[in-house]
């Protein structure tokens, strides 16, 4: 009876030490070998696994940076450091990192944009922008101020203030993850340097950006004429810095009528 009960554990017992050295062997004979300096490099990144590199975190990173296939400086969190220790381990030139933050382009607080609908629905961007007129704010180009990107962001840099997003630049390590979840597009990256910027987004002209905010820009491409560098153009309707031309000279500033170009103290 006793030898009934125990043979067939035996025969699975046997089955799976067979069946482990198999796997074994196959995984022995067919192993990657693995490059001494993944470690090394895969030791010195944050671990944030944020994707702001463009891979999927810090092992896939890691293995595209040594490949040559990812920039030294695509580590958006750990940033220049990182950048320059990374450098140092592959033995090669660190070259130029800049550091990049997130900025909403919009000016459409409570203050500014009022509501034009009562809107009881699910409080995410995504769903309220999807009701007709693109959402409950009277502007349709921005903010909707629900915070999905608030939800996104994995370092605390991001928040609502009169339903209206705002990035706090300290915290900010530039991984995109807002970018990539903000339905009306009006998160950008943009260089820290760039310290002239337009807050708004939309695509409306004159009078018909007063009847939905009031601190819109009105597409009234003074600015344009007034920049001497020659650093701004209209994106559509809209004011947009280019910041390798700008000279941060603030005559922008101190010209626009609808007082949407500001200067962000870093």
């Amino acid at each position: 009876m006793l030898i009934e009960i125990l043979t067939p554990f035996l025969l699975l017992a046997g089955l799976g030490i067979v069946f482990g050295l198999c796997i074994g062997v196959v995984a022995k004979k067919f192993e990657v070998p693995q490059d001494p300096k993944f470690p090394l490099v895969r030791d010195v990144l944050p671990g944030a696994n944020c994707g702001g590199c463009g891979y999927a975190g810090c092992d896939a990173f890691a293995k595209a940076v040594i490949s040559g296939e990812a920039s030294l400086s695509g580590c958006v969190v750990g940033g220049e450091a990182v950048a320059h220790k990374v450098a140092e381990i592959l033995g090669v030139e660190e070259g130029h990192f800049e550091k990049k933050v997130a900025y909403v382009q919009c000016s459409g607080d409570t203050s500014h944009a009022h509501d034009k609908m009562r809107y009881d629905g699910v409080k995410h961007c995504l769903e309220a922008s999807m009701v007709p007129g693109a959402g409950p704010k009277s502007c349709p180009y921005g903010c909707v101020g629900f915070g999905t990107c608030v939800s996104a962001c994995k370092f605390g840099a991001i928040h609502v203030e009169n339903r209206l997003a705002v990035v706090d630049e300290s915290k900010c390590v530039g991984c995109g993850a807002c970018v990539n979840v903000c339905p009306k597009n009006i998160i950008r990256l943009v260089p820290k340097r760039q310290t002239v910027r337009v807050q708004c987004s939309g695509q409306d002209r004159g009078k018909d950006v007063r009847l939905v905010c009031e601190a819109g820009c009105l597409g009234c491409t003074l600015c344009v004429r007034t920049c001497e560098a020659g650093a701004i153009k209209m994106e559509g309707n809209v004011a947009r810095i280019d910041p390798a031309k700008c000279v941060l000279c603030g005559k922008c500033v101190a010209k626009c009528p609808a007082k949407v170009i500001h200067i962000i103290e870093n």
